[in-house]
Formats: C-alpha cells, structure tokens, sequence
C-alpha cells in the first residue's frame, strides 16, 4: 500500500490512555490531532467532555479499560455516560474469560448491552486483546461482536501482557468480518512499516500514541 503521511493520518485514532493525564495533556492531543489530520482522538472517560478545538476530528473513548472485567450493566452505563458527554465512538473491552470459557453467547449479550448505550450513528469498536486469544476464539469473539450490531473489531488494548496488534491477527479478523465491520489495529504499532502493514493487512483503523513520530518515518514510544 502507498500512501503519504496525510492519508495514513485519516487511518488513525490518535491516543492517549495515561492514567496521568490531564486536561492539558488532552488539549495537547487534540491540537497535535488537527495538525496531523488525524481521523479522532482517544482519550479515557475521565476526560470527555472535550473542550478543546477539534476542526472535525471525532472523540473516541474506551469502555470496561482495560481489563474487560466489569459486568455487562457497567460497561453499559459508562458507555451511555461517554455518549452523554460527547464521545462519537466507544471502544469496549470484552471480558475475556467468557471467550476462554467458550461462552460465546454471553459475550454477544455483553456487546450487545453496550451496543444499546451506543446507538447509531455513534460507532462501538470491540476490543478482543487477540494476542491473548487462540485463531478460533479470535474468530468467535469477531462473529460475536457482529452478531451484537458492532461497527469495528479491535485488536488490543496495548495494555496485556501478551502483546498488542499482529499481522496474523488483522488478517484473521478482516477475514472473519469480511469488510462489514471495520478492524482496528492497535498495540505496539510504532513505525511506519508496521502501521502501513496493518492496512495491508486489512486493517480499516489504527490505534497509535506515538502518531507524530510514526507519520515522519520514526519510532515511536508507548501505546
């Protein structure tokens, strides 16, 4: 894929997840997000709303971070919370022992649950933490999230020990969702070949932190 650093920009949830962060820090963000050409702004719950100039980039925020280990209620009511207060797209953990434990159908009622505090035209992404999961779990816990009316499957939340985005996994994804759900790429994505990689993969999204540096050809740090 060939693309210039403006056009990878459009790919890219710019993110910031800190549990230090500040407000200042998120108008820091957001002013590098309109610079960049950003697609959104990730930022915690904490943190909406967003009072910062955005000049059309969306806010994006995340729902049952980042364990996955909240109850389905919970998430729903954090996630209306988020909407509330300005959030355009919410992306959610699942919780992951359900897809270890093989109990699919409860995981679709938790997204779905979220689902419903996220109406549309707001946009839930899923995060399923696939470098935890085995090919078939990542498979079911994908056609789980589209059975519950989710827009986007998302990799990571670059927060688990067993690593964040791969290749392998983006395509395994994109191949189950078959392009009517989006596939977010994020964790560990902090060089230009890995992100453009992504896509190539057929990633739709990318989370990155470290936007400014993967876009000048560099090395990011962090998320």
């Amino acid at each position: 894929m060939t693309l210039s650093p403006a056009q990878l920009a459009r790919h890219v949830d710019h993110t910031l997840l800190s549990p230090t962060a500040t407000a200042d820090d998120v108008a820091a963000l957001a002013a590098e997000a309109v610079h960049l050409g950003t697609y959104s702004i990730c930022v915690s719950p904490a943190m909406l709303p967003v009072t910062a100039e955005l000049d059309g980039v969306l806010v994006a925020t995340v729902c049952g971070f980042p364990s996955g280990k909240h109850t389905a209620s919970i998430k729903a009511a954090e996630a209306a919370d988020s909407i509330a207060r300005g959030a355009d797209e919410v992306d959610m953990v699942i919780d992951l022992g359900l897809v270890k434990a093989g109990r699919f159908d409860e995981t679709r009622a938790e997204i779905a649950a979220v689902r419903a505090s996220v109406p549309a035209p707001k946009v839930l992404k899923v995060i399923i933490e696939s470098a935890a999961l085995t090919d078939d779990e990542i498979v079911a816990a994908c056609r789980a999230a589209e059975a519950a009316g989710a827009d986007f499957v998302k990799t990571s939340t670059g927060y688990h020990p067993a690593g964040g985005a791969s290749v392998h996994a983006v395509e395994l994804m994109a191949a189950t969702v078959g392009g009517r759900l989006g596939v977010k790429a994020s964790g560990g994505i902090r060089d230009w070949d890995t992100a453009v990689a992504m896509l190539d993969a057929g990633a739709t999204r990318l989370g990155l932190s470290g936007t400014a540096a993967v876009l000048a050809g560099g090395t990011a740090e962090g998320y």
